[in-house]
């Protein structure tokens, strides 16, 4: 078999054998070949190894097998499963919170920069633009409302397992993201990433100028770090993971071995090579093949 398929339930729900038997009748009606189910973690993820058969139609398959079941389904090569290098993006990934947002409370306009920043996650408008535009708005903000809005940060679940687990069995872990460093650094320094990478606000004498330091890290900046990062580990592309939610994530997610949506926007999830759209980030390690028993973190 050279090719697996990994079903896995949200913590919500049970991933129970009956699903298990749908989805692998579903591979053997298009004439793969399909081995005995391996559950990396009872009721909530299984392996289904399979033969004769690309990935992107058998994931098809099993998505059309089991419609209205809330499973994620990675379907991809065994032989590069396991990844060597992980690059994910930070708002509304690693934490939940997008912290310009958080930021904009702080000056009334919470709603207004949320609103600006969905129409940029969503590919609507120009990213660069639309940072320069946000940020514009908090000109005359304290540099020290930087440490109060931190501290609303929370990890999404699964995300220090994700990079504790992954680093502990030799992967590098880098934190790309269109934020800015006062926060990816925090992160960074939070879960045990190797390298953090972000933009900067310009701040004079304790006080935003409403200005971002150029040039600012945009989605062929992700693009270009995922690559960077590759060549500096000599890690192949095909043992990459990129994970992220919003439109200047796409260029990354499509490039690397195995780009993940994380609960995205349709735009990427449309085109990204395998999406999250119910689990936690735990799912990204079983994506990967790893036993719930072997979680770190």
């Amino acid at each position: 078999m050279n090719a697996v398929a990994t079903l896995i339930a949200p913590r919500t729900a049970t991933l129970d054998e009956s699903v298990v038997q749908t989805a692998k009748a579903a591979l053997v009606g298009l004439g793969a070949d399909a081995g005995a189910p391996d559950w990396l973690a009872p009721g909530t993820a299984c392996d289904l190894p399979f033969g004769n058969l690309a990935p992107e139609q058998a994931e098809a398959a099993i998505r059309h097998a089991l419609t209205g079941v809330p499973l994620d389904i990675v379907a991809q090569p065994a032989a590069t499963r396991r990844k060597r290098l992980l690059v994910a993006d930070m708002e509304s990934t690693i934490i939940e919170q997008e912290m310009l947002d958080e930021l904009g409370d702080y000056v009334g306009l919470k709603d207004h920069i949320a609103a600006i920043t969905a129409r940029a996650m969503n590919g609507e408008i120009d990213f660069k633009d639309a940072v320069r535009e946000r940020v514009a708005l908090l000109k005359g903000l304290k540099e020290t409302v930087i440490d109060e809005v931190w501290q609303r940060a929370t990890l999404m679940p699964g995300a220090a397992q994700l990079v504790g687990t992954m680093r502990a069995n030799g992967a590098v872990c880098v934190l790309v993201s269109g934020g800015f460093r006062c926060f990816t650094g925090r992160v960074r320094s939070w879960i045990g990433f190797d390298d953090d990478r972000g933009n900067d606000l310009e701040v004079v004498d304790g006080v935003m100028t409403g200005a971002v330091i150029e040039p600012i890290l945009d989605k062929d900046s992700k693009l270009q770090a995922l690559m960077a990062y590759a060549g500096e580990h000599r890690v192949p592309m095909a043992e990459t993971m990129a994970v992220g939610d919003g439109a200047n994530d796409l260029p990354m997610l499509l490039a690397a071995g195995l780009g993940v949506a994380f609960h995205a926007k349709a735009v990427v999830a449309a085109e990204a090579r395998a999406r999250v759209d119910h689990g936690d980030l735990t799912a990204l390690l079983y994506a990967q093949g790893y036993r719930a028993t072997e979680f770190v973190g």
